[in-house]
């Protein structure tokens, strides 16, 4: 059987999501009468502390809506390299809302409070484009999993605030890094303007994305969510997945975490590695000695039934999961060990 490391998006609803799913109550959410969604919104607004939360087919599309909510055309949005709304959302930031993004050259994805300060462009100085927007990711993707501190959050929140910019968080994984850091939902909720929370990574779900916000800027985002297409009639089916992920699913993340650190220490003793990023939750992204072949090492893996992905670069990339069970971990442990 292959041991799928790929990505956390590759899990398959347990035996007791599925009969959550089918015993849902359903409606036509186009109408906002789909009962589960509408108690999935509900409870995903309340966890931050926010008036209003809708849900979404992807988080790409949550995130293309966050922007839109908090920009014009011509408007720059402020965000580090590692981006997911900048390298991995299709061009999406200029093709839906026509902005640009100034990338900070941070650490691991992550940047600071001071770094922000000195991107934006000054609002009366009208030949660049008028900063209205800072977005982080928690936890980073390209970062290798890696989690914010929470103080430095509160820094941008103030500069945010000082200069009159929207603050939008993609939480793709943000259920990752309140598990590794014992942080609540509440504190991201006072902290950002609008979050947007992945069911379909971390906590196993089929598919969906929640975007959550006070009344004032989420106004107009069933609109958007209209226009990119985003509108769901019975969704209710995949809803009860995300509620039941909810009650089941978030604790249950150390084992992921747990897993890839221990991945973490088996690559750093071998021979064929160059570098592991430091590993806080369940991502680890590493780089091969020169001498190996990204594309080889893959071959390699692949022979012994095992996927992972490659980044470019001689760097691949591992994802720690719930369907990656203890047998599957000490197999892996074991290959590393042989190659």
């Amino acid at each position: 059987m292959t041991i799928d490391l790929r990505s956390d998006t590759v899990t398959k609803p347990s035996a007791e999501m599925l009969q959550a799913m089918m015993s849902a109550q359903v409606g036509d959410d186009v109408y906002k009468e789909d009962e589960t969604i509408n108690a999935l919104e509900y409870k995903i607004a309340k966890l931050f502390g926010k008036s209003h939360a809708l849900f979404f087919p992807s988080g790409t599309m949550a995130n293309q809506t966050a922007i839109k909510l908090h920009t014009n055309p011509g408007d720059q949005v402020i965000c580090d390299k590692y981006a997911h709304i900048f390298n991995y959302e299709g061009g999406g930031a200029s093709f839906n809302s026509g902005v640009s993004c100034k990338l900070l050259d941070g650490s691991q994805g992550m940047f600071t409070a001071d770094q922000v300060i000195e991107a934006i462009n000054p609002p009366d100085f009208y030949h660049s484009p008028l900063t209205t927007l800072v977005e982080i990711e928690n936890t980073t993707n390209k970062g290798g999993g890696a989690c914010w501190d929470f103080n430095e959050i509160l820094k941008i929140k103030q500069v945010c605030k000082a200069n009159n910019l929207g603050f939008h968080l993609d939480g793709a994984r943000l259920w990752n890094a309140l598990v590794a850091k014992n942080e609540t939902t509440l504190q991201y909720g006072e902290a950002f303007d609008t979050i947007s929370v992945c069911l379909s990574k971390g906590l196993g779900c089929p598919i969906g994305s929640v975007l959550v916000g006070d009344e004032n800027i989420m106004k107009n985002a069933i609109r958007i969510r209209k226009i990119l297409g985003g509108g769901m009639r019975q969704g209710g089916f995949l809803a009860a997945a995300g509620l039941y992920a909810l009650e089941n699913n978030i604790e249950r993340l150390a084992e992921d975490h747990k897993k890839a650190k221990e991945l973490e220490v088996a690559l750093s003793k071998s021979t064929f590695v160059k570098k592991v990023e430091p590993v806080e939750t369940n991502i680890v992204i590493f780089e091969l000695n020169n001498k190996y072949s990204e594309k080889i090492f893959l071959e390699a893996l692949s022979d012994k039934k095992i996927k992972i992905i490659g980044m470019g670069s001689n760097k691949l990339r591992l994802v720690t999961h719930l369907n990656y069970n203890d047998n599957q971990h000490d197999r892996v442990l074991k290959v590393i060990s042989e190659l």
